[in-house]
């Protein structure tokens, strides 16, 4: 007894024993799926033809595609593009909503563009064929460049898919991808703009989230310029110095050098964190320089990191094979939930660890987060960049870190209740 993929299983006689043993695995799945939904037996059997005919509707036909939208959302007033959110929101004939989230380089605008573009195209759109979608726009949008805006922008459309998958079938969306390892995930605190502070301005900021947040482990990040190389290496050396003497011995560092080394000056900065005992080098030479990247990784036994600016999972291969063990794709720039997901498959295949970069606070960090529960060997906490509650306003559940930890929410698709009347008011 088999039940195609996206029909309604075959309806369990009386003896449900005898049925679960003469009945394919396929069918059973489906069947406990309706029963998770609320859709039970009795409120689905045919009485006469037309009703057998109905039964074998998929369970994604309800839920077609009926508008996308693509805005930006200004929290604050005179927030600058980089602190505003690109969002996708995407609505179905049967009244759900799905959001996601682009990139927020400059804004995202330049990812909306594109998804403005094929806004229409996916009207009468089935939702649960996003990766059919996916490689679709992707291929419709190739010599726009893969990297960039068009990665954005699917990535924006396929969080606002699953979301909506999510809430189809009343299930978050970490089970959709088969289970969470973990609910609750520790996070780290990412600490930007560095590079112009004083050490002892750096220490003071990084005591301050320190404190308040009580992460399971701490990057400073650089954030200078990337035309600079090796300007201030015994001040960057110092800094480093002086977090580790904040902290002390064992709590666990992590430099991000934002690109701003040579390959010699990253090797140099490199032997110094390794005696200081900071876990991992992230992006010591420009992301572009694949092959420098391999160098410093082979040379350094510090673990060195990449690939947040990878767009593309081909670009995470070549990564790897120049040497890289640690990668770090963003959900909203490498093609969402889904390209996420393919980045995981990469990474558990070669035996590298994936360890997301995700620097926003909503939408994009709660689809990181399921995407991290079912990870089996999840080396290293969450990113949490922006401890501002600007964006807060716009849900009822908003993710807020407790004791060093982020719960993922529960509740059906990203989990999150977003209140449409804020975004409403704040769309730029």
């Amino acid at each position: 007894m088999s039940c195609p993929l996206g029909q309604s299983p075959p309806y369990p006689p009386k003896n449900f024993a005898q049925w679960l043993l003469n009945t394919d695995a396929n069918s059973v799945c489906l069947v406990f799926r309706l029963l998770c939904t609320e859709r039970h037996w009795e409120d689905r059997m045919p009485n006469d033809g037309a009703g057998a005919a109905a039964h074998a509707r998929p369970l994604s036909a309800d839920h077609r595609i009926a508008s996308l939208e693509a805005f930006q959302v200004s929290w604050r007033p005179n927030d600058p593009p980089g602190r505003r959110t690109a969002i996708v929101r995407v609505r179905t004939e049967s009244g759900l909503t799905g959001y996601g989230e682009a990139s927020p380089m400059m804004g995202g605008e330049h990812s909306l563009l594109v998804a403005r573009d094929f806004a229409d195209s996916l009207v009468g759109a089935d939702p649960f064929d996003q990766a059919v979608i996916h490689d679709k726009l992707l291929h419709r949008y190739i010599k726009l460049g893969p990297e960039g805006s068009v990665t954005g922008a699917l990535a924006a459309l396929d969080i606002a898919l699953w979301d909506i998958k999510g809430k189809a079938l009343g299930l978050p969306i970490y089970k959709l991808l088969g289970g969470a390892w973990r609910t609750k995930l520790p996070f780290y605190a990412s600490i930007g703009g560095n590079a112009n502070r004083s050490v002892d301005e750096v220490v003071r900021v990084v005591e301050q989230r320190w404190k308040a947040e009580n992460p399971a482990a701490i990057k400073i990040r650089w954030d200078g310029d990337r035309t600079r190389q090796d300007h201030d290496i015994p001040g960057d050396i110092a800094k480093a110095r002086a977090v580790r003497a904040l902290v002390g011995d064992d709590f666990p560092l992590a430099f991000d050098a934002n690109n701003q080394y040579s390959v010699g000056g990253a090797i140099r900065v490199g032997r110094v964190l390794e005696e200081l005992g900071y876990i991992w080098f992230e992006e010591p030479v420009q992301h572009y320089d694949v092959r420098a990247m391999g160098e410093v990784a082979q040379r350094l036994d510090i673990t060195v990191s990449a690939s947040e600016q990878t767009y593309t999972t081909q670009a995470l291969v070549d990564m790897i094979e120049a040497g890289v063990r640690m990668v770090q794709p963003d959900i909203v720039k490498m093609g969402g939930i889904t390209g996420l997901m393919q980045c995981a498959a990469i990474c558990f295949a070669h035996g590298v660890e994936l360890v997301p970069h995700q620097t926003q606070p909503g939408l994009g960090h709660v689809a990181n987060l399921h995407v991290l529960a079912t990870l089996m060997h999840n080396t290293k906490p969450a990113e949490f960049a922006d401890p501002d509650d600007r964006m807060h306003v716009a849900f009822e559940n908003p993710p807020v870190p407790r004791d060093g930890s982020f719960e993922i929410p529960d509740g059906p698709g990203l989990g999150l209740r977003v209140r449409d009347g804020e975004i409403d008011r704040r769309r730029s």
